[in-house]
């Protein structure tokens, strides 16, 4: 938790909040990756990308 800890206090000083949405759409597309790898959906996923 230290890590989101300290990318928060890094944006919040550097005030780089245009990085927020970038961030987000990372971790939910790995996420979304992660999660699908071992089902049927997955072939659908990488046609995406």
């Amino acid at each position: 938790m230290s890590f989101v800890a300290e990318l928060w206090r890094f944006i919040r000083v550097r005030k780089k909040f245009w990085l927020l949405p970038v961030i987000i759409m990372m971790f939910l597309l790995g996420g979304l990756l992660i999660l699908s790898q071992g089902s049927a959906i997955a072939p659908f996923i990488y046609t995406i990308f």
